[in-house]
């Protein structure tokens, strides 16, 4: 599993991100000012990591160990996974949902939005 500082360096080299410390002392990332990644919530040193995925990820990695539908966020029919464990992804594939889980977030920023962070609404 990832730790907070793995994940907070990470997130923080995604563009036009920033970090807030909210809901009971998560490490919530945004881009713009929609979240695409949330650290926290876990019974140890290492944070369940919650975020964004597409459709089809969805219905794969919901079943899969380790991962889970994200509370509160996949009951209002929302497309969120959690990862409690690293039984189905290493560090470097959560990296790569994470950043996934920024380019679709920030796909749903307005184009003006994206213009001013400076990213490529492409």
């Amino acid at each position: 599993m990832i730790s907070y500082d793995n994940l907070d360096a990470y997130c923080s080299t995604l563009p036009a991100t920033h970090m807030v410390v909210q809901w009971g002392g998560a490490h919530v990332w945004k881009v713009g000012d929609k979240v695409f990644a949330i650290g926290g919530w876990s019974d140890g040193d290492q944070p369940y990591v919650t975020f964004k995925v597409s459709p089809a990820s969805y219905e794969i990695m919901k079943e899969q160990p380790g991962l889970r539908p994200a509370p509160y966020l996949a009951s209002r029919g929302m497309k969120w996974i959690q990862a409690c464990s690293d039984e189905s992804l290493s560090v470097e594939d959560l990296k790569l949902y994470i950043r996934e889980s920024h380019r679709l977030v920030a796909l749903n920023l307005t184009k003006k939005k994206m213009g001013e962070l400076g990213l490529d609404p492409e």
